[in-house]
């Protein structure tokens, strides 16, 4: 019987064959992006499941009272070691790391590596996987070095390296070498190796490499990430107390004040982080892939019980010959799961084919089916069976009751009785469709907004170059040389050695009045520059000058402000703090305020701008970064000088450059994956509803044939038989907009919630979207009734 049910409605699709071909094309767009986004969301998932030991695994995050004086993801330094020392009964092993930047050098390769210098438990705790080397002992070793096959491969050309050796540019100005211990095979992304959006693949011992020493036993360093293990039977919540009690012994009064830790478990890290980003995009594309989905069955709905008219006298006749209902409900589901099936296998297919695509779109790699394990198989095969039951099941109720005399004289009452749930379900994907075209349009115009609004500083034509850390007096003034060599060149038009750039990423220090309790102090963000800074980036100054006029001798304990430290500090202007002194913690000498700064976005527009210092560079002697802004000229030529010239000056360091532009991306790297998703989901959902409406124009013209040869008859032009037509689609789409961009508007700004700078959600954003489908759906509807319109009156009365 089964069998017969798929012969029968093989030749059925054969016969229908351009309906049966819009079918699978809706479907196979739905299928293959729920496919690509079901791949994609399993992955996200499955962050950290690959770790061994995981489900007891948890990071140690701090929740500060003032949000300045630390990091949500890392704690103090000697936290983790403590607790497992402390508390044997509770913690079975800890890790901890502090994510720096060297130089690392193999005969004249010269490259600057995100690392980790870290515990020795990194391996055995983790159980990365080794090609090479001992994992309970790779680490113990004060010179010993960890690398993955592609560090391996990068530097030598081969994984198999135990015993070569690889030179670190320390902090001192010095060089030191490291002996290779073990390679690891390339970890699968996970919280560990893929941290604070750098992707580590070098890890040696803490307090090896000079001039990054003791940190790990340092409570007042509060930037250690510190991963711990937990006995079984032991629940991040028994952790509470002990961790309390190690910051009332250890820390330091401002931190014990302020410092609340807290644990994650790891296996719910990955997506809980930076306030649930993950997991938000998670349910942002699970959204859209369902409705995706549904657009497509609606598709097949529609099509079928509007072409139900062809079947009819096909359905009285089985009727008349005996057949049950359960049969031709059998014969139609048969159909739909067969239509089902071929567009699982053709989606498949696409899939592998736009795999890459995605990759790209959603910045993750994205599963091959090859690499998927046997029973992922059964996913597809299962979403097909199941969208070929959904989409068949209401056609074969509806067909399968219609009378056996209706049936056999063709008469279509029954089936017009089900117009308005056609309708109906044409609105849907029309809402459905105007809601993700919405959506997407106003993460476009918010993401725009990140690179279009004025910063606050002139990011165009501005590059910075990572340089090596010598953090002596004698390493800064080489450093100082260099620039000043730099900034001769003619493509150079501003430089400076600083250790912040605009990214984010800087350090926090307290601040008040002189006399005023130091426990109302104000915590900002200290940014170490030269006096050239304001200069390289256009930062406007308000008041005074940015730390000291330009070659003239170092003055120190000289800082300037932003208007937003100085309202903080209770300033009523600028120039009313242009020479007032502050005190800061740890520091002995009052700073006196010499220029106060325009406030400008240091960080991403999710925060509100928080007080900035800036203070001289010279007075630590700490520096990470070259910041040149180019003349106007050709890129690729001012580049290429410029590492010719720094060749000259740093035989062997690396020149590795990043422009602002792209630094800044990496601060909005979610919503740009989410605009590209969005884009792909608006353009998959037009051609849904376009493929609908072809069927469904189709058969109208179809089925009313003598009813257009009729009204030509008694005098109607073929631009009114065109309307007849159109005025259907048109009148669905004002019910669409009705509810579709309300509820764009209510959710998108609930999205547009979590940002401190944003964009307005106006009339124009919605405007053009109406007029795209207005047009698109005009164009379809004109091109599938102009030959019913133009057809000569008497033909269409002599047809069936």
């Amino acid at each position: 019987m089964l069998k017969n049910y798929f012969k029968i409605a093989w030749r059925n699709l054969l016969k229908r064959r351009f309906y049966a071909l819009v079918t699978i094309l809706g479907l196979t767009v739905g299928m293959t992006f729920s496919f690509l986004m079901m791949s994609y969301i399993w992955g996200e998932w499955q962050v950290n499941s690959h770790l061994a030991n995981a489900k007891n695994q948890c990071i140690i995050r701090s929740k500060w009272t003032n949000p300045n004086m630390g990091l949500d993801l890392t704690t103090l330094g000697p936290l983790g070691k403590a607790l497992k020392t402390d508390y044997p009964n509770l913690v079975a092993n800890y890790y901890r790391y502090d994510a720096i930047t060297v130089a690392v050098s193999h005969g004249d390769k010269h490259f600057r590596e995100d690392v980790q210098t870290g515990d020795s438990t990194l391996l055995a705790m983790y159980g990365f996987p080794l090609l090479h080397g001992h994992a309970q002992t790779a680490l113990n070793a004060p010179n010993s070095i960890v690398i993955t096959e592609n560090k391996a491969m990068k530097y030598f050309g081969q994984t198999d390296v135990v015993g070569e050796s690889l030179t670190l540019h320390n902090f001192m100005g010095g060089k030191q070498e490291y002996q290779i211990t073990a390679v690891i095979k390339n970890p699968p992304f996970n919280s560990v190796t893929h941290l604070l959006n750098t992707e580590a693949e070098i890890f040696f011992p803490f307090s090896s490499l000079e001039g990054r020493k003791g940190s790990e036993d340092n409570w007042n360093f509060p930037i250690m990430v510190t991963y711990i293990e937990l006995k079984d039977g032991v629940t991040p919540a028994d952790l509470a107390k002990p961790m309390a009690q190690e910051i009332a012994s250890n820390a330091p009064e401002a931190i014990k004040a302020n410092l609340k830790p807290y644990l994650t478990p790891l296996s719910e890290y990955y997506r809980e982080a930076n306030d649930g980003v993950v997991n938000k995009m998670i349910l942002t594309l699970s959204g859209i892939t369902l409705f995706i989905l549904v657009m497509a069955v609606v598709n097949f709905v529609n099509i079928s019980i509007g072409s139900s008219s062809s079947r009819l006298k096909e359905i009285g006749v089985r009727k008349v010959l005996g057949s049950l209902k359960r049969q031709l409900i059998g014969q139609f589901l048969a159909e739909s799961v067969l239509l089902a099936l071929l567009a699982m296998v053709i989606s498949l297919g696409v899939y592998e084919l736009l795999r890459p695509v995605f990759s790209d779109v959603l910045g993750k790699k994205v599963a091959s089916l090859w690499s998927l394990n046997t029973y992922a198989v059964f996913v597809p095969l299962s979403i097909a069976m199941l969208v070929g039951l959904l989409a068949g099941l209401y056609p074969a109720l509806v067909l399968s009751r219609i009378p056996s005399v209706e049936s056999m004289k063709g008469k279509l009452k029954s089936v017009r009785d089900n117009v308005l749930f056609r309708r109906s379900l044409i609105a849907v994907q029309f809402v459905i469709a105007l809601f993700v075209f919405a959506g997407a349009r106003i993460v476009a115009r918010q993401v725009d907004y990140f690179f279009n609004k004025n910063l606050g500083y002139n990011k165009e034509s501005v590059v910075t170059l990572g340089v090596p850390r010598d953090w002596t007096p004698d390493g800064l003034a080489k450093m100082e040389q260099v620039r000043d060599n730099l900034a001769r060149l003619k493509e150079v038009k501003n430089i400076s050695l600083s250790y912040e750039i605009p990214n984010g990423n800087g350090g926090g220090s307290a601040f008040y009045k002189p006399g005023q309790d130091s426990t109302e102090a104000v915590q900002a963000t200290l940014l170490r520059t030269d006096v050239a800074y304001a200069s390289t980036y256009n930062m406007k100054l308000i008041a005074g000058e940015f730390l000291q006029s330009p070659n003239t001798a170092y003055q120190p304990d000289r800082i300037v402000m932003n208007e937003t430290a100085l309202r903080s500090l209770g300033y009523a202007s600028a120039h009313e703090a242009l020479g007032q002194q502050v005190r800061v913690h740890f520091y002995p000498k009052p700073l006196t305020i010499v220029g106060v700064a325009q406030d400008f976005h240091f960080e991403s527009m999710h925060q509100s701008i928080k007080p900035l210092v800036f203070a001289d560079v010279r007075g630590t002697n700490f520096y990470r970064y070259l910041s040149i802004r180019l003349n106007p000229g050709n890129i690729g030529n001012s580049m290429a000088a410029i590492q010719q010239k720094w060749r000259e000056l740093m035989q062997d360091a690396p020149f590795e450059y990043v422009f602002i532009d792209a630094t800044l991306q990496k601060l909005y790297q979610s919503e740009i994956q989410l605009k590209k998703a969005a884009r792909v989901a608006t353009f998959l959902s037009i051609v849904i509803v376009l493929l609908g409406i072809l069927g469904m124009v189709s058969l109208n013209v179809a089925r009313r044939t003598r009813e257009v040869g009729i009204r030509k008859v008694l005098g109607a032009t073929s631009l009114h038989v065109v309307m007849l037509f159109l005025k259907e689609f048109l009148a669905i789409l004002v019910a669409a907009i009705l509810v579709a961009f309300p509820l764009a508007i209510l959710l998108g700004n609930q999205w547009l919630k979590t940002y401190a700078y944003r964009v307005e959600i106006g009339w124009e954003v919605f405007a053009g979207i109406v007029m795209v489908f207005a047009v698109m759906i005009t164009v379809l509807v004109c091109a599938q009734t102009y030959k019913a319109a133009v057809t000569d009156p008497v033909k269409s009365l002599k047809g069936d």
